[in-house]
């Protein structure tokens, strides 16, 4: 089976997908100096976009790795994430807390979900 990759660079590509199954991971890009609830929003909003490039939505979300530097920030990055999805849609996800490349990051999240069709082989 063919392995896509999309945007590769040396270090790494902005979504890999095998088998119909697409990998990607999402910091916040646009704005570091916000809190972590206007981070999460940024990569939820960024997420929905690499979605969208392997024909794929936050519906097709199978589970989500995220990695926070402060637990204390764990309930406000909930609430975008619990309005983020549609009822009943919400992946599997685990939460861990780690120090991130940048330290204005306070968010990283790493995401797998169903490709489209023209990504199934």
């Amino acid at each position: 089976m063919k392995i896509h990759r999309i945007n590769p660079t040396n270090r790494w590509s902005d979504v890999t997908v095998f088998n119909g199954i697409a990998h990607f991971v999402e910091v916040p890009e646009s704005d570091l100096s916000a809190d972590i609830k206007g981070q999460t929003a940024q990569v939820l909003a960024q997420a929905e976009e690499m979605l969208a490039t392997v024909g794929s939505d936050k519906t097709r979300i199978l589970s989500v790795t995220i990695y926070v530097t402060d637990f204390a920030n764990l309930a406000a990055l909930n609430e975008v994430w619990d309005a983020w999805f549609d009822a009943g849609t919400a992946p599997s996800r685990a939460c861990v807390k780690a120090e991130l490349a940048d330290p204005e990051y306070l968010v990283e999240m790493a995401f797998v979900a169903a490709a489209g069709e023209e990504f199934q082989s």
